[in-house]
């Protein structure tokens, strides 16, 4: 059964490129984004793993670690690295987990044989400190992740994490976002300083509290 939003992301043990490792214990207190690819040596996938490596200041200043999976063993994954960081000019420098019996890839469904046959899809596994599911995106073998998404709905999840408010359509860091129903108008002032707007009794915007 597919994993679904708020549940305990699966842990396992796994070699990487980096190293052996337990999964909850290398997330520690910190979010991860935990990503697929269907193959090794795949020109899409070339290209996403060398955008992560590129954003890896982004995801540092969100306390976001980062960490891919294909089905191909480590020494694969150690060649196809070199291949990255030469056509990308950039250093992949967080692990690649190899999954040759796909037990991981099983366990988070990542598979879809409907799809391509035995082989991961590029799925997208938002993960938090707790270890809870916080959002999951799926997309074809022939389509290319957007980063930029990836790191709006983190800032978007980890704004909600601190403070009982959603974000809106298209939103990006730094605009107005919306006061949740948890809270009621009258208290808004005391939890929101800086302002809010009753645009209907259920759609009350505040500044981004954090900013």
């Amino acid at each position: 059964m597919a994993l679904r939003l708020g549940d305990i992301a699966p842990n396992f043990k796994a070699q990487t490129t980096q190293g052996e490792i337990d999964f909850h214990e290398w997330i520690g207190n910190s979010w991860c984004v935990f990503f697929s690819h269907p193959a090794d040596f795949t020109p899409v996938c070339t290209t996403e793993l060398g955008t992560v490596a590129k954003y890896r200041g982004e995801f540092e200043a969100r306390g976001v670690k980062t960490i891919a999976l294909s089905v191909d063993p480590i020494g694969s994954h150690q060649d196809w690295i070199k291949d990255i960081n030469e056509t990308q000019c950039t250093i992949v420098d967080y692990p690649i987990i190899a999954d040759a019996d796909r037990s991981i890839a099983h366990a988070y469904d990542m598979i879809h044989p409907n799809a391509i046959d035995n082989l991961t899809v590029r799925s997208v596994f938002i993960i938090g400190p707790d270890k809870k599911v916080k959002l999951t995106f799926t997309y074809p073998a022939a389509i290319g992740r957007n980063f930029d998404e990836i790191l709006r709905v983190l800032d978007a999840l980890q704004l909600a994490s601190q403070y009982p408010v959603a974000t809106p359509a298209n939103w990006k860091n730094g605009q107005d976002v919306i006061v949740t129903l948890a809270v009621p108008t009258e208290d808004i002032p005391a939890k929101f300083p800086k302002g809010h707007t009753v645009i209907k009794p259920y759609l009350r915007t505040t500044p981004q509290p954090n900013k």
